[in-house]
């Protein structure tokens, strides 16, 4: 499954109980491997190409905090780093490490038979047409992030 499917099946499936349920498993997964879901997220945003701190978050869905967190966690263990950004020396591009690729290569796996896992239990014929569909609303009606004084809170898997 191409990684921007495995981002709309994750993305679509948020909040909802299957989402809910999909995400702890996955980050269950994931332990396993020593990464977490938004780590996995961020290192692979990060792979893309040369983005700022606030640019991943706003891309994957994390507010700046959040984002500040997970970042200094990455740097801890050796996985990114952060260098000033040429165009404008406040804000921070983040590398991934060749430690964090190692991570990566890793999690991609987890991740992918994850979803693979999880799809296997519809029926053959209702797989892609659920992750079309999946994707069509991801990319169109629910690509931007809607602002909003109080978002719903996100559950930790704890």
């Amino acid at each position: 499954m191409e990684q921007s499917t495995e981002n709309a099946v994750q993305r679509a499936l948020g909040e909802s109980r299957a989402g809910t349920d999909m995400a702890t498993e996955m980050t269950a997964n994931l332990a396993e491997v020593g990464a977490t879901p938004r780590a996995h997220c961020v290192l692979h945003r990060a792979l893309e190409g040369e983005f700022t701190q606030s640019q991943i978050a706003d891309s994957v869905g994390l507010d700046k905090t959040t984002m500040v967190v997970i970042t200094d966690k990455l740097e801890k263990e050796g996985l990114a780093v952060r260098t000033s950004s040429p165009v404008d020396r406040r804000a921070r591009i983040i590398s991934v490490t060749d430690k964090g690729r190692a991570l990566l290569a890793r999690s991609d796996e987890v991740v992918s038979s994850t979803h693979e896992s999880v799809l296997s239990a519809l029926p053959e014929g209702l797989r892609e047409p659920f992750v079309e569909a999946l994707t069509l609303l991801v990319e169109g009606r629910l690509a931007k992030f809607v602002e909003c004084e109080q978002p719903p809170r996100r559950r930790s898997a704890s």
